[in-house]
């Protein structure tokens, strides 16, 4: 549908800070949804994305539609990423310098369908092997319980378009990071579950 008028872009280390602001916005916006349920802050959010910056190897792929961006989606070596995130696997053992971890995939409700979600993971798991060093992809979702009063009632996770992609849920990778949800005024822990996939 919206193909034809949608241009991409592409923003390597330090190059992501000139749309900090645009996926910042989008970040707010779209985790504020089911499961996520993320009461951001631009604040908050351009000091979490300066792990990105200072990073020489993370990655941004995005979506523009005019002027907006739409859709992003992001990774980095999991050597560069914050304590919690990297926790998981030191404790287990892994070689970290060979884990490039992928940050969000952000797409606009009405942009969605259109295998753009494929798009995100096909350019992520691209730039990871240029560098021959990588040889495991990983990223976290959070847990969220089946009774949660917030669930929608048509909402559907999104494990079959994982498994699909080929990657497994390790319920033995788990970390807590915390953020506020709607409404609260402070941030609570929330248990994220990692998946890992072979490059």
């Amino acid at each position: 549908m919206f193909q034809e008028s949608l241009s991409f872009m592409t923003r390597v280390g330090a190059e992501i800070g000139h749309v900090l602001d645009d996926l910042a916005a989008l970040r707010i916006r779209v985790f504020r949804d089911f499961p996520y349920l993320y009461e951001g802050s631009p604040d908050y959010e351009k000091e979490y994305l300066k792990t990105y910056i200072q990073s020489e190897r993370s990655f941004m792929f995005a979506i523009c539609h005019g002027r907006q961006m739409v859709g992003a989606t992001t990774g980095l070596p999991l050597v560069d990423e914050m304590p919690e995130i990297r926790q998981p696997f030191e404790q287990a053992g892994y070689d970290l310098s060979t884990i490039f971890y992928f940050g969000e995939s952000l797409l606009l409700h009405e942009y969605r369908g259109q295998g753009i979600g494929h798009r995100f993971f096909d350019e992520r798991e691209a730039f990871a092997r240029t560098f021959q060093t990588y040889t495991l992809a990983c990223f976290c979702s959070v847990d969220r319980p089946e009774n949660h009063p917030a669930r929608p009632v048509n909402y559907r996770p999104n494990d079959g378009f994982w498994l699909k992609r080929g990657y497994r849920k390790e319920p033995a990778l788990q970390a807590t990071l915390t953020w506020p949800d709607i409404g609260e005024d402070t941030s609570s822990p929330k248990l994220m579950t990692f998946w890992v996939k072979e490059l």
